[in-house]
C-alpha cells in the first residue's frame, strides 16, 4: 500500500500504447455522428434503431472521453506543471464541445419520438428512459440548431472569457502586509488564511489587509460579474425560462416547492445559528457580536493527532459499524492505492473525489496533515467514492446526478465518524469537534443564505443596469445583515465576499449556493432516518444512492419515504444542529 494514488488502471503513462490508441479514437469520433445525422435527416420520425445507435455511441464515447479526461485531470492534480496533462484536459474539452451539434440534433429528433412504445420494444431504451425524458423536456427551452451552436462558440469569448479573467487576476492578486515591522508582498490566499490564526490581532490584520487588497481588484471583478450575469439573463430569457433561478432548478431536477420549504426552514432556524456565533464570540473574549474576522477563529489549541495508518484504522472501524459494504469500499480504496494523502510541491490544495465509471473505480485526493479535521475530510471524500461505487452498476449515461444530491453520501459518512468520535470525546475534544461541525454548518446554512440573497438581488438589479462596485458592496452587506442578524458586528462585515467566491462567475452554474445547504440538511435528515430504522435503512440508502442519476430529486427522496416539500423534514435536520448548539453553549458557559 502507498500513500499516493496509482493511475495505472487508467493508463500506465502518456507514452503507453493504450493511451495513444485511445487518444486516436477520441480524434476520430465525429465522422460516425455526421453519418448518423444524415440518416436522421432521411427519417421522420426518428426510428428506434437510430435512437438505439445514438445511445450506444454516447455510451462508448462518454466512457472513452471520461477515462482520458480523468487521466489528464488526476495527473495534473498531483503534478500541476505537467504540460501533457494540461494539454490532454484541453483537448478532451474541445472534443466534447464538438459533440454539441449531434446532441442538439438528437434532442430535436426526440420531440416526435414515441418513447412509451420504444421502451416496450427495446430494453436498452427502457434502461435509459429517464435520460431520454430529460433530453425531450430540454427541447422546450432549446433555440434553433444554428443558434445553439453559435451560442456555444460565443460563450468562449463571452462568459468563459470573463470567468477566466476574473479567476486568473483574483488568484494572482498580491498585497503588502506589515508584520513585526517588516513589510512583505503576500498572495491573497496567504492573507485570507490569517482568518484561522489563534492570534486575534493577526486575524484582524488579515481581514483589514484583505479588504484593502480587494479594493484594487474590485473594478475587474465587477466588470466580469456584470458581463456573466448579463449573458445569463439574456440566454435564460431567450430560452423561455422565467428567471435564472427557474433554469437552475430545471437543470437540478428540483421543484420550486422543495427549494421554498428548505429556505423557509433555514430562515426559521437562523436564531439558533446566531446563538452559536454569539457564544463563540463570548468565548473568544469579545464583549458583543462577533466581527467577521473571528468566524473561523480556533477555540481550542489542542487537537487529536493521527498518522495515515491510524486514520485508515479509525475510519474503517466506524464505517464497519454502519455497514459491511461501506467498510469494504473504504478498505478497497486504501488497499488498491486509490487515495493520494499528503501535500507536496506541485499538488493542488483541498480535497476531492473523482468517480470514474469508465474503469469502475474512484480516486481521492486529500492534503492530510494528521489533524482530526483531515480524518473527517477523508471520511467525507470516501463518501463521495461510495456514492460512485453504488451507481457504477448503472449505464454511464445514468451516473450523472444533480448538484443538490452530490453531497448526500459524503456528509452522511462524515456524520457517521463525527458522531462516533463525539460519543467518546472529553470536554475539550468535544468542544473542538462541535466547533468544527458548527462552523461548517453555519457556513452552509447562514452564509449560503446570504449568498442566495445576494445572487437573487444581483440578477434583479442587472436586468435594469450594470452594477457599480459600490452597488455590489451594498447588496453584499445587506445580504449578510439579513442572514447573520445581530450575531455579527455590523461595523466589521465583509463587503467584498463576491470577489473570492468563484461560484458567482460560473455562467453554467448559477445559484451555486443552495445545493450545499440541500446536501448538508438532506444527509443529516437521512442520518436521522437511519438512527430511527437501524439496519433496515441500509438497503433503502443503497437504492437511493443508485437512483440519483436517473430520477428527479423528489422521487429520489420518496425512496426513503421523505417528502422534501414538507418543512418538517428540513426542521428535523436543523434540530440536530440545534442540539449541537445547545451542547456547545453548555461547554462555553461552564468554561466562562
Amino acid at each position: 500500500m502507498n500513500d499516493k494514488w496509482n493511475l495505472d488502471a487508467l493508463y500506465p503513462s502518456f507514452d503507453s500504447k493504450l493511451f495513444k490508441s485511445d487518444l486516436d479514437r477520441a480524434d476520430a469520433l465525429l465522422p460516425k455522428y455526421r453519418s448518423w445525422i444524415e440518416e436522421v435527416d432521411k427519417a421522420s420520425p426518428i426510428s428506434v434503431e437510430l435512437v438505439t445507435q445514438f445511445i450506444n455511441y454516447l455510451i462508448e464515447d462518454t466512457t472513452l472521453l471520461r477515462k482520458l479526461y480523468a487521466f489528464g485531470h488526476l495527473t495534473f492534480a498531483t503534478d500541476s506543471k505537467n504540460t501533457k496533462a494540461i494539454g490532454l484536459v484541453n483537448k478532451i474539452q474541445n472534443v466534447q464541445s464538438k459533440l454539441t451539434a449531434p446532441m442538439v440534433v438528437f434532442k430535436r429528433a426526440l420531440k416526435d419520438f414515441d418513447l412509451k412504445s420504444a421502451c416496450e420494444a427495446s430494453p436498452l431504451i427502457k434502461e435509459h428512459e429517464f435520460f431520454l425524458k430529460e433530453a425531450i423536456s430540454s427541447t422546450k427551452y432549446m433555440l434553433s440548431d444554428a443558434e445553439e451552436i453559435l451560442i456555444s462558440k460565443m460563450k468562449l469569448t463571452g462568459s468563459s472569457a470573463w470567468e477566466t479573467l476574473q479567476s486568473k487576476t483574483a488568484s494572482q492578486l498580491t498585497f503588502p502586509i506589515e508584520i513585526d515591522g517588516t513589510t512583505e508582498e503576500w498572495p491573497i490566499m496567504k492573507i485570507r488564511n490569517l482568518a484561522f490564526s489563534s492570534d486575534p490581532k493577526m486575524r484582524q490584520l488579515g481581514y483589514e489587509t484583505e479588504l484593502k487588497a480587494y479594493e484594487t481588484h474590485a473594478e475587474i471583478s465587477a466588470a466580469a460579474l456584470n458581463g456573466i450575469k448579463g449573458e445569463v439573463l439574456t440566454l435564460s430569457d431567450l430560452r423561455g425560462f422565467d428567471s435564472p433561478l427557474d433554469e437552475t432548478l430545471f437543470n437540478a431536477r428540483m421543484d420550486t416547492e422543495i427549494l421554498n420549504a428548505m429556505i423557509e426552514s433555514m430562515e426559521e432556524y437562523l436564531p439558533v445559528f446566531r446563538r452559536y456565533l454569539l457564544a463563540k464570540s463570548k468565548l473568544l473574549g469579545n464583549k458583543g457580536p462577533m466581527p467577521f474576522y473571528d468566524i473561523y477563529a480556533p477555540v481550542v489549541q489542542m487537537d487529536q493527532e493521527f498518522t495515515i495508518a491510524e486514520a485508515k484504522t479509525f475510519i474503517l472501524k466506524y464505517f464497519g459499524d454502519f455497514s459491511e459494504d461501506l467498510h469494504s469500499f473504504a478498505k478497497k480504496s486504501f488497499d488498491n492505492d486509490w487515495v493520494d494523502f499528503e501535500p507536496r510541491a506541485g499538488k493542488v490544495g483541498g480535497a476531492f473525489c473523482s468517480n470514474i465509471p469508465s474503469i469502475g473505480e474512484s480516486r481521492i485526493l486529500t492534503n492530510f496533515t494528521g489533524k482530526l479535521k483531515n480524518v473527517l475530510t477523508l471520511a467525507h471524500e470516501l463518501g463521495h467514492g461510495f456514492h460512485g461505487d453504488r451507481i457504477m452498476t448503472e449505464s454511464i449515461l445514468n451516473t450523472s446526478y444533480p448538484m443538490p444530491l452530490a453531497e448526500t453520501a459524503s456528509i452522511f459518512c462524515e456524520t457517521i465518524v463525527r458522531n462516533a468520535v463525539l460519543k467518546e470525546a472529553d470536554e475539550t475534544l468535544a468542544l473542538s469537534i462541535l466547533e468544527n461541525s458548527l462552523q461548517g454548518a453555519t457556513s452552509v446554512v447562514v452564509d449560503i443564505l446570504s449568498r442566495f440573497y445576494f445572487e437573487s438581488q444581483i440578477f434583479e438589479t442587472r436586468k435594469d443596469h450594470p452594477l457599480s462596485v459600490d452597488e455590489f458592496k451594498e447588496i453584499m452587506l445587506d445580504s449578510q445583515k439579513k442572514a447573520y442578524g445581530n450575531a455579527l458586528d455590523h461595523t466589521h462585515l465583509h463587503p467584498y465576499m463576491w470577489l473570492n467566491k468563484t461560484h458567482y462567475y460560473y455562467a453554467s452554474r448559477n445559484f451555486y449556493n443552495f445545493p450545499y445547504a440541500f446536501g448538508l440538511l438532506f444527509a443529516r435528515g437521512l442520518y436521522a432516518v437511519y438512527k430511527e430504522k437501524g439496519d433496515a435503512f441500509i438497503p433503502e440508502y443503497d437504492a437511493l444512492l443508485k437512483a440519483t442519476g436517473k430520477m428527479r430529486i423528489y422521487d429520489v427522496c420518496q425512496l426513503a419515504n421523505i417528502d422534501p416539500t414538507d418543512k418538517a423534514f428540513w426542521k428535523a435536520s436543523l434540530e440536530q444542529i440545534k442540539n449541537d448548539v445547545d451542547a456547545f453553549e453548555s461547554i462555553v458557559n461552564k468554561a466562562l
